[in-house]
C-alpha cells in the first residue's frame, strides 16, 4: 500500500491479513494499493475510491530488472494514480481506468 511516497508492507501490519482485511484498511486510511494480484483489480472497478489500486503485471521477473523497469516508470504511474481509481502497468505500457 502507498500514502504520498511512503508505503506500507502489509507484512508489517499482518502477514495474514485477508484481501478483505486489505481492502478495508486502505480505505480507512485513505492508501493506494499496489499489487499483482487481479483480485484487487476486479474490486476497485466495482467500488469508488478510496482505495486506488496500482495492479503491477509485469509477470516473473529478477528483482533486479523489476526494480529498473519500475523506477522508470514510477513516475508516471503516480500521476496516472492521481486521476484514475486503477492503473495497470504492463511492460510496454501503463494504462488508468475509471
Amino acid at each position: 500500500m502507498w500514502r504520498n511516497e511512503a508505503h506500507i508492507h502489509v507484512i508489517d501490519l499482518n502477514p495474514h491479513m485477508k484481501d478483505s482485511e486489505i481492502w478495508q484498511y486502505a480505505k480507512e486510511n485513505n492508501l493506494t494499493i499496489i499489487t499483482k494480484d487481479a483480485d484487487f483489480s476486479d474490486r476497485v472497478l466495482l467500488n469508488n475510491p478510496p482505495p486506488k489500486v496500482i495492479h503491477i503485471k509485469l509477470g516473473n521477473m529478477k528483482m533486479k530488472v523489476f526494480h529498473d523497469v519500475v523506477s522508470h516508470i514510477w513516475n508516471d504511474v503516480l500521476l496516472m494514480s492521481e486521476e484514475y481509481k486503477l492503473v495497470r502497468v504492463y511492460s510496454d505500457r501503463i494504462e488508468g481506468v475509471g
